[in-house]
């Protein structure tokens, strides 16, 4: 295994479970991507280089309520940013 941040998986998770009450303006694959890129930018990163120290990462962030919804402030702080000036293709079409 690579190094990985399970940042990456925790706020994707998140993100998947929160998607409906987001209010998203659109949830294609490139505003998802730009959601998880700002929220992974604005939180600290968890890196491991073994997948079996993962669950004790993602633990100590979804276990602890403060860090839960820490982590879930981030990705709807994000998910605003990205509703209110979506870059997709799609939407980017229909305003021009």
């Amino acid at each position: 295994m690579a190094i990985h941040n399970v940042m990456e998986d925790v706020i994707r998770d998140v993100l998947k479970t929160y998607k409906d009450q987001l209010h998203l303006t659109c949830s294609c694959e490139r505003c998802m991507n730009d959601i998880m890129a700002i929220a992974l930018n604005n939180s600290p990163a968890r890196y491991i280089v073994d997948e079996k120290y993962s669950p004790y990462v993602r633990a100590n962030h979804e276990m602890d309520r403060q860090g839960a919804t820490n982590v879930l402030s981030t990705v709807a702080k994000a998910a605003a940013i990205v509703s209110s000036d979506p870059r997709c293709p799609q939407l980017t079409q229909n305003t021009r």
